[in-house]
């Protein structure tokens, strides 16, 4: 079997991925930070973050069905370039003093984008990486993506100290125009997914995409385990008030247990290039999720800082692990034409989890306290994890190996 580093378009296809993800990674955060320091005024952040999150759970759906009938490299090339637009005025507005709606504005079209680049490129993910290479490949996408994560805002960080904002944008300008590049000349052209036979509208097409995802147990299972875990069991939009109020260990302590759970990922990506559980996914999966209930749970009750640090690497060990198991089971059992609008779903499951997760968490901190917040959504999520147990039993079973592949024709027996 030919090896994922022997194949030239997946080499392309990951340092684009992976440039796009440190880029867009940066791009959110200095939009935050420039975005405070205008006024210096919180609601200004909420109102960020909600254009940010419109278009991911509105457009995406649209921009899945456009990746399932148009052709999905010229719409990342498209994309690209958008980015690259939208970082470049950024640029040229911050040396002017830009506004505060324009920077609103720059971020909900930057996030319009998103809603049609993410579809598309996992469905170009697809014509780049054959079935046989997923299970080394998909663990190696994961663990570039959270490498960006975790470097790209830190990194961007420093040029915006070192040099401004406007050079900070137009490096960000410059990654997107690598992105375009590596894209547009180191994967070939690929065909447009072919259309039904009878042409339907827009909002039917999303429709079934929409029914296909419900109508699959393991799809719509693996799903929901990630939406109620990070909805109820996430800890990270309370983490300042730990290391302030409980844990009281500054700005530097909250640096720490912020990077605790980043490793913790980053080490469970790269553990599943090579120790992915894929015989028996399902159980693992279900095991996965428990484990992050159960760490949340320790990190709630913790007053020790290496405790909360220990809690919140294994929670990122769990959330890392469970990543790779979510996107394999995405990829096997979408079909072709289905892959755009099967994409957009889940989009809107994991950005539901995480911007209403932050919302949840601040709500119950309110009500219950944070420690007991944290702890009780613990508890919550390893509810959730029984509840899918019973409801999803063909996700329990679930075996990586032989998920979505066509059965193998019987032996004939000689009369």
């Amino acid at each position: 079997m030919q090896g994922i580093w022997a194949n030239r378009e997946f080499r392309f296809y990951l340092a684009s991925v992976t440039v796009q993800r440190f880029a867009a990674s940066a791009l959110l955060v200095l939009l935050g930070y420039q975005v405070y320091a205008l006024r210096k005024e919180p609601l200004d952040l909420a109102a960020l973050g909600l254009a940010e999150a419109l278009p991911g759970i509105t457009l995406v759906l649209y921009g899945g069905h456009l990746a399932d009938i148009l052709n999905r490299r010229l719409i990342v090339i498209a994309c690209a370039a958008a980015l690259t637009l939208l970082a470049g005025g950024l640029a040229l507005a911050s040396a002017a003093g830009p506004t505060l709606a324009f920077l609103l504005a720059v971020a909900f079209m930057a996030a319009s984008v998103k809603a049609f680049q993410t579809p598309a490129t996992t469905g170009l993910e697809a014509q780049v990486l054959p079935v046989e290479q997923i299970f080394a490949g998909i663990p190696t996408i994961a663990m570039a993506n959270r490498s960006a994560d975790i470097v790209g805002p830190a990194a961007m960080g420093f040029v915006w100290a070192a040099a401004g904002p406007s050079a900070a944008y137009a490096v960000l300008a410059g990654l997107f125009a690598l992105v375009l590049g590596a894209v547009s000349f180191g994967i070939a052209p690929k065909p447009t997914p072919e259309r039904p036979a009878r042409p339907v509208g827009a909002v039917t097409a999303i429709r079934e995409g929409i029914a296909f995802v419900f109508g699959n147990q393991v799809l719509v299972g693996s799903m929901a385990l990630d939406l109620f875990a990070v909805f109820f069991g996430g800890a990270a939009a309370l983490l300042p008030v730990f290391a302030t109020d409980i844990l009281q260990v500054g700005p530097t302590g909250f640096g720490v247990l912020r990077a605790a759970a980043a490793a913790g990922s980053l080490t469970a990506a790269l553990a599943a290039t090579r120790f992915l559980p894929k015989a028996h996914a399902g159980l693992a999966l279900h095991g996965i999720i428990a484990g992050f209930g159960l760490s949340m749970i320790v990190f709630g009750l913790s007053e020790s800082f290496l405790l909360s640090l220990a809690a919140l690497f294994v929670s990122g060990l769990c959330d890392g692990m469970s990543v790779v198991i979510r996107q394999s089971i995405v990829r096997l059992a979408s079909p072709e034409h289905l892959r755009g609008r099967i994409a957009a779903v889940r989009m809107v499951f994991i950005g539901s989890s995480n911007e209403l997760g932050a919302v949840e968490s601040g709500l119950a901190a309110a009500w219950l306290g944070p420690a007991r917040a944290v702890w009780a959504g613990g508890v919550v999520t390893l509810a959730v994890v029984a509840a899918v147990s019973r409801t999803a039993p063909r996700l329990v079973a679930l075996d990586l190996n032989t998920f979505g592949r066509p059965a193998a024709p019987a032996t004939p027996t000689r009369a």
